[in-house]
C-alpha cells in the first residue's frame, strides 16, 4: 500500500498559498486545501471555526498536531481534521512556521512534500493591499517573522523552492505535481 501523501505549503502572507493551492485543485481534484481550526474573528473562508473549548477538547484527547495564535487567533493542525482530509484526497496544509512543519511531520506519518513559496517582502505589501486586507502591518509582520524563521533554520531542506513572482500558479502546481508523482513512483519502485 503506498504511504498518504500530503503538501506543506510554507510561505510568508500573500506568498501565494491559497493561488498554488487552488491550481493545484483544478489539476488535480484530489487535491484540497487542509482547513485547519480557528478560534477567534475574521476571516473564515478556508478554515473550520471552533471555539475554545472544542480546541480544548482537542488538546486534552491529544490530537492537536501543531496550533499557533497570530493575528489575534489560533490557530490549529488536529488529527481528526487531518483524518478526513486524507480520505478525501491530497491534502495541502498551508503553513508559516518552521515550528508547524516539524510538528506536522513528526506528529503525522505521512509523506510530507515540503514546498518553500516565496516573494519578497515588497510583493506581499502589494498583494495584500490590492486583494483589500485590512491588516497588511500585520501581514508584514508576519512576513519578517517567516524570514526570521528561515533564517534561524538554515538547515531546513525543501523539496521543492518557487519564487512566486516569477512562477504562474499553474506552473508551481504542475511542478508539485510533478514532485508528488516523482515520490510515489520512488516508494513502488
Amino acid at each position: 500500500m503506498t504511504e498518504k501523501q500530503g503538501v506543506i505549503l510554507y510561505g510568508p502572507p500573500a506568498s501565494g498559498k491559497d493561488t498554488v493551492t487552488a491550481a493545484l485543485s483544478e489539476l488535480d481534484s484530489r487535491y484540497a486545501q487542509f482547513a485547519r481550526l480557528k478560534v477567534g474573528t475574521g476571516k473564515s473562508a478556508g478554515y473550520r471555526m471552533g471555539t475554545a473549548e472544542q480546541l480544548r477538547d482537542l488538546e486534552t484527547a491529544g490530537d492537536v498536531v501543531y496550533a499557533n495564535a497570530r493575528y489575534g487567533n489560533t490557530y490549529a493542525i488536529d488529527r481528526p481534521g487531518l483524518d478526513a482530509a486524507f480520505d478525501a484526497g491530497v491534502p495541502v496544509v498551508h503553513l508559516g512556521q518552521v515550528d508547524g512543519i516539524r510538528a506536522l511531520v513528526d506528529g503525522y506519518p505521512a509523506d510530507w512534500s515540503m514546498v518553500l513559496l516565496w516573494c519578497p517582502r515588497e510583493v506581499t505589501e502589494q498583494r495584500s493591499a490590492e486583494r483589500g486586507d485590512s491588516d497588511t502591518a500585520a501581514r508584514l509582520t508576519a512576513w519578517d517573522a517567516t524570514h526570521e524563521d528561515l533564517d534561524a533554520h538554515p538547515g531546513m531542506v525543501w523539496d521543492l523552492t518557487v519564487d512566486t513572482t516569477v512562477s504562474a500558479p499553474q506552473h508551481a502546481a504542475r511542478l508539485i505535481d510533478q514532485l508528488l508523482a516523482q515520490r510515489a513512483g520512488a516508494a513502488t519502485g
